[in-house]
């Protein structure tokens, strides 16, 4: 190809010759700023290293042609169209310099004469034309940009269709299951209230879906937990005190819920059918009414877990004859120590739901919890659960974030990949809700889908090797504010979620073999890379 183009040179007419360079150059002028984008300028800063790769090509080929001692004529015009090629390419540059500070300084004084045009039409006719011809102009540069940005998301979209179609997604469908188990418990909120409504048990509130399922996610399809948390207040004549516990210091914050009795002799005097547990006799309060939440739920004072959880499943399994749901689906209890947890079966499909229940701190999104952290928790202890808050969050980047982002596929895909190795869901979920927040709801789509995937990836990387991921919510300034909080939560100290692996050499050694298999995985499933 090269040998064919050096021929045709020998013997092309020099004058001929350099009429079509010249008219190369015409058609190919050198980039010039007129205030397009960043991604623009650099695609007309890699044409203009393509025009300077082609004027060395053109030296080469004049090495070449010399060699073979080319005429002198041929030589002659080839040297002047090369020095051409230089000085144009000097007034290009320096013209495009000159153009863009011109217009930079003439942007500021567009704008402020905007409010003179009313005034002066007739002595601007003649600048109408001029700017409308320059509007035309600018119009095509920026149609031209539109056009290639445009083929470029077409080939992003293609790479994302390509990975959507190598990953092999679940096919459950969690927003039907969602949308059935909420009316599911709004049915048995509806009939807690009335048969709790006299009673000194706490009072219980519609259910909040809470997890993975009700985030729009899930690690597992086979064994998908429909989580919910109910909140609870206290019932007549009692109030709850979250009290921090004596260890909260540590990067497990618990606390423990003390009731105490208040004085309803006001209600008493009302003619309301209740008695003040702190001011009437022992005696006549056994006779006459209900014990107090104290000697039923508590133990030393103070709302025990697993007292509350035995009553609760009680209650569930009373109420759930009267519920509509009963008539086509089965209901099984099944193990718990600290929630309710169910499964509702109708012969062709089968759902496991666990209902927790906790106490709200103030009008937040921060629960203290049923839900343990640790395989050991005392039955009066309550961790500080930020579920609620979590499940906020999505909402609120469901809002901001296109119809066709995908950070929940990506946070799927991730949470199915890392089963089997040292990482927790809960871990590629902190990772993703960081990025969230640290990039724009737009760069989420299906055309940035392998950059997010890869993002996902080195972010887990770096935070092994420097043995530290930062807790989401907790001392997190970038949460959103729409999202209440509690001040010591807001701007608390946050905590090291990968604090075992700075305190445990083998769990890192561990955590290095399991990513190094991991990074192989995605390189495969991902990327479609054999090796």
């Amino acid at each position: 190809m090269q040998q064919a183009h050096l021929d045709l040179i020998q013997t092309m007419d020099p004058v001929v010759f350099l009429f079509a360079l010249l008219q190369g150059l015409i058609q190919y002028p050198p980039p010039v700023a007129d205030g397009l984008d960043e991604e623009t300028h650099w695609r007309m800063e890699a044409r203009a290293k393509y025009l300077e790769w082609e004027r060395l090509r053109l030296e080469q080929e004049v090495e070449q042609l010399s060699q073979k001692k080319m005429p002198h004529l041929q030589l002659l015009a080839v040297a002047v169209l090369l020095a051409l090629v230089l000085v144009l390419w000097i007034i290009g540059w320096e013209s495009s310099l000159r153009r863009e500070e011109n217009e930079e300084e003439n942007h500021g004084a567009n704008e402020e004469e905007v409010g003179n045009v009313a005034g002066n039409e007739d002595d601007n006719d003649g600048n109408d034309v001029v700017n409308g011809a320059a509007l035309a102009e600018k119009n095509n540069d920026n149609d031209v940009a539109n056009v290639v940005q445009e083929e470029d998301n077409n080939v992003d979209d293609c790479v994302g269709q390509d990975i959507m179609e190598r990953i092999q997604w679940p096919a459950q469908d969690l927003q039907r299951v969602c949308e059935w188990i909420t009316d599911l418990m709004d049915n048995y909120t509806i009939y807690f209230e009335h048969v709790l409504s006299y009673s000194f048990y706490p009072v219980l509130h519609r259910p909040i879906g809470v997890g993975s399922a009700f985030e729009g996610w899930s690690p597992r399809e086979q064994d998908v937990v429909y989580r919910v948390l109910i909140p609870m207040t206290p019932p007549r004549g009692h109030s709850f005190h979250l009290e921090l516990d004596s260890e909260g210091q540590r990067h497990v914050r618990n606390f423990r819920v003390r009731v105490q009795l208040e004085c309803t002799c006001t209600r008493q005097q009302q003619g309301e059918n209740m008695l003040c547990f702190l001011h009437n006799p022992k005696e006549e309060l056994r006779s006459n009414q209900d014990p107090s939440l104290l000697d039923t739920l508590c133990t030393d004072s103070y709302l025990d877990v697993q007292k509350t959880a035995c009553w609760f499943q009680q209650l569930v399994k009373a109420i759930w004859p009267a519920l509509p749901q009963s008539h086509n689906w089965h209901l099984t209890l099944l193990p718990s120590t600290r929630s309710c947890q169910f499964k509702v079966t109708n012969g062709e499909e089968s759902f496991r739901i666990e209902m927790l229940f906790g106490v709200r701190r103030g009008d937040s999104a921060i629960f203290v919890s049923s839900q343990p952290r640790e395989a050991y928790t005392l039955s009066t202890t309550w961790p500080e659960s930020y579920a609620v808050a979590e499940a906020e969050f999505f909402k609120y980047i469901a809002r901001q974030a296109p119809p066709d982002s995908l950070h929940l596929k990506c946070l799927q895909f991730f949470s199915r990949l890392v089963l089997g190795f040292s990482f927790s869901t809960y871990t590629m979920k902190t990772i993703v809700m960081h990025l969230l927040v640290a990039m724009p709801a737009s760069s989420w789509s299906r055309g940035h889908l392998r950059e997010r995937l890869m993002d996902i990836r080195d972010s887990l990387h770096i935070c092994l090797r420097q043995k530290c991921l930062q807790h989401f919510i907790v001392g997190n300034r970038r949460f959103p504010q729409d999202i209440n909080l509690p001040p010591d939560v807001r701007m608390g100290r946050t905590y090291n979620l990968f604090h075992h692996l700075a305190q445990q050499l083998a769990a890192h050694t561990q955590a290095r073999r399991d990513y190094r298999v991991l990074h192989k995985t995605f390189k495969r499933i991902a990327l479609g890379e054999v090796n």
